[in-house]
């Protein structure tokens, strides 16, 4: 080991400036160095170890949080897909009930169409009737009064008085009565 020193002493001389080890320890105060860096580890180790333990409780706590975040949105996820499936379901239910009610309101409004046809038909036919008959009685009532004036101008210019004294007794014979 002597002639090892040696070595890196001649070295050390040799490049004047230069890179060399120097193994004398009070020179190069390495056991100052070995106190500070021993106790740098001591007391530094407590100080670095709760700074770590806390980094990695805070770590752990927001990997928790995230975790139950994430559970959360798992559950309003399949929360949210089953009320949309409810509601499309609902959504086919009113539908189709929607669609049955104006099959229905369609099927009402035309029979009750075809009943105000078939009462207005009904109708016109009655007043068609009603109108026939009234023409009817008018004629009638017409045809009447036609043939009495014909009947007069016939009777008053075809009736003779002799005539006319034996209808008037066949009149008064047929009902009932002694002259």
């Amino acid at each position: 080991m002597e002639s090892f020193l040696l070595l890196a002493t001649e070295a050390a001389e040799i490049s004047e400036g230069g890179f060399g080890l120097n193994f004398d320890i009070f020179e190069s105060n390495l056991i100052n160095l070995l106190i500070i860096i021993g106790a740098l580890f001591y007391f530094g180790r407590n100080f670095l170890g709760n700074i770590l333990k806390e980094r990695k409780k805070k770590i752990v706590e927001a990997i928790a949080d995230a975790e139950t975040k994430v559970k959360a949105g798992s559950t309003a996820l399949a929360e949210a897909q089953q009320n949309l499936a409810q509601a499309q379901i609902k959504a086919g239910k009113i539908l189709k009930e929607a669609e049955a009610s104006a099959q229905a309101a369609k099927e009402s409004i035309l029979l009750k169409a075809s009943q105000d046809v078939e009462k207005l038909k009904e109708n016109a036919v009655q007043d068609l009737n009603a109108e026939q008959d009234r023409a009817i009685a008018q004629l009638r009532s017409r045809i009447a009064i036609l043939a009495l004036e014909k009947v007069e101008t016939d009777l008053r210019s075809n009736l003779s008085s002799s005539v006319q004294h034996n209808l008037i007794d066949q009149s008064i014979a047929l009902l009932g009565g002694n002259l």
